[in-house]
């Protein structure tokens, strides 16, 4: 996994193109749901860097919190009239955002969504993204091979992201849940399962005090809760904490999304069991690449053959692999985090 993951990321970079054109009087934009989760932090240093190398001028953006839709609007809006030559969003409502995005490409703008598609997700000229639905779907495997026989009782806690469910969110929840082996009804929605094994779906605004609220109401609905599923590593830590409180930390599975530094140190620590791995600096350092080479010449990004975005890799990282499903060490994972 680890030589195929690096091969991806080789390959992406190489094909975005690594010399621009003169990046003088290009300008391009980034907007985050947040400017405090880590996941968002290291995307805008990897857009930074690559910015102030091909010389053009970046502007960030972001929410106050995950969910906050009106401040992206506001963001396209600026960046559409200062003229900017691209935007990079992640989306906290990747259909409302939708008619701001088209004004923005109307108008000339080269929109790349990062992580999180929008809906459609050819409502942006390009996704550069982790497939989402396979890091999910890598959880969910390890957590069922991991209980083994145990799986078909399991209780699980499903910590997803937002009431809005943005595809980012959907992807992971419906990959968690078919890797687990449970039948989902409308793949790009959550919480329509009728399997008993789910014993709730509840919202993290993907933060920690999010995760543990959560958790601290899924707990009350069952106290005998065994799986947890959480949208990312903050949610992770949340959820970790109420279960600590209860005395219940050392025999319920927590897996999440994210393989940030900090996530994959509480996979060291026994804290989540397993997390897949994105790089969202390699995603915002080749988005920032598209724009120069749109502004250079209107070349538009392309997709990984086979897929409706450009796939920037996901790794499962964990301390105890489990046979058919193939996974990276902490080590390992402690080596690529975030990159």
């Amino acid at each position: 996994m680890k030589k195929l993951l690096i091969g991806t990321a080789v390959a992406a970079i190489t094909s975005a193109g690594a010399a621009m054109a003169d990046g003088h009087g290009t300008s391009a934009c980034l907007i985050t749901k947040t400017d405090t989760n880590p996941f968002f932090v290291k995307m805008r240093e990897g857009a930074e860097a690559k910015a102030a190398e091909l010389g053009i001028t970046l502007n960030s953006y972001a929410g106050q919190v995950d969910g906050d839709h009106e401040a992206q609007v506001a963001a396209i809006e600026t960046c559409i009239a200062n003229g900017a030559s691209g935007i990079l969003i992640t989306a906290s409502d990747t259909a409302a955002i939708v008619d701001p995005v088209e004004e923005a490409r109307a108008a000339g703008l080269l929109v790349i969504a990062l992580d999180t598609p929008l809906n459609p997700i050819d409502a942006a000229d390009a996704t550069f993204a982790t497939d989402n639905f396979l890091a999910g779907e890598l959880i969910g495997q390890w957590a069922a091979g991991t209980l083994g026989d145990a799986a078909t009782d399991a209780k699980i806690a499903m910590l997803d992201l937002a009431i809005s469910q943005p595809t980012v969110g959907v992807l992971r929840d419906q990959g968690f849940l078919t890797g687990f082996g449970i039948d989902v009804v409308d793949p790009n929605m959550w919480g329509d399962e009728t399997d008993e094994r789910i014993i709730c779906n509840e919202v993290t605004a993907g933060n920690e005090e999010g995760g543990r609220t959560a958790m601290e109401t899924c707990l009350a609905a069952d106290p005998d809760i065994n799986v947890v599923y959480t949208i990312n590593e903050p949610a992770a830590a949340g959820a970790y904490e109420a279960l600590v409180a209860v005395g219940r930390q050392d025999d319920v599975l927590i897996v999440s999304v994210d393989g940030g530094c900090p996530g994959v140190a509480d996979v060291a620590d026994g804290v989540i069991g397993a997390t897949s791995q994105q790089y969202p600096l390699l995603m915002a350092s080749l988005g920032i690449e598209a724009i120069a080479q749109y502004a250079a010449d209107g070349t538009l990004p392309e997709n990984t053959p086979g897929k409706d975005f450009f796939d920037t890799g996901v790794a499962l990282v964990t301390g105890s692999a489990v046979d058919g499903v193939d996974s990276i060490s902490v080590e390992e994972g402690t080596e690529l985090c975030w990159g």
